[in-house]
């Protein structure tokens, strides 16, 4: 019995371990905040050191850049970016439902490496779907960034303060 229990002692512990890791993933992916930037003449963009630093060790170079919604650009870690992929990718093929979504989700999506100065190059195609020019807005969302045309993005934003309570209530407000 004693033997027993040592060996459950140690699976707990290993368990206690991995959720430990995990739930610290998770932490360290939680990006907030709104920055101002700006594209270079290439079209390259640097990742603010605060997004930058916040990246798990193993997407700290690869992200993944696709289309968001309201005409603006997502950008994931690796590491979040394969959660979604293996939903998406999950869905069965012979429902045309599921495959528009699938072609238009992945349409675009682009797998990036950052360059010794923290860029990446966005590709005309994701540029001219999110209407970027030289000032973009870059906006910590939790598990991802979005990449903004300023101007896109007030039009995207609640600006009435009644509006914005009503909605945090129907959508936060424990019943």
């Amino acid at each position: 019995m004693e033997k027993s229990g040592g060996k459950w002692l140690k699976m707990e512990f290993f368990f206690l371990c991995l959720f430990t890791e995990e739930a610290y993933q998770s932490i360290m992916t939680f990006f907030t905040g709104e920055y101002e930037s700006k594209l270079d003449a290439k079209g390259r963009l640097v990742l603010p050191s605060k997004i930058k630093s916040l990246l798990p060790e193993d997407s700290q170079t690869e992200l993944v850049l696709g289309r968001g919604f309201d005409k603006c650009l997502f950008l994931y870690s690796s590491v979040e970016f394969n959660k979604i992929l293996a939903r998406i990718a999950g869905l069965s093929g012979f429902n045309e439902e599921n495959r528009r979504l699938q072609r238009t989700f992945f349409r675009g999506t682009t797998t990036l490496e950052l360059d010794a100065n923290g860029r990446f190059l966005i590709p005309k195609s994701l540029m001219a779907y999110g209407e970027l020019d030289r000032e973009v807005v870059i906006v910590g969302m939790g598990n991802h960034v979005e990449i903004w045309n300023p101007e896109l993005y007030q039009e995207n934003l609640i600006s009435d303060p009644v509006e914005f309570n009503e909605l945090a209530k129907s959508k936060l407000d424990e019943k």
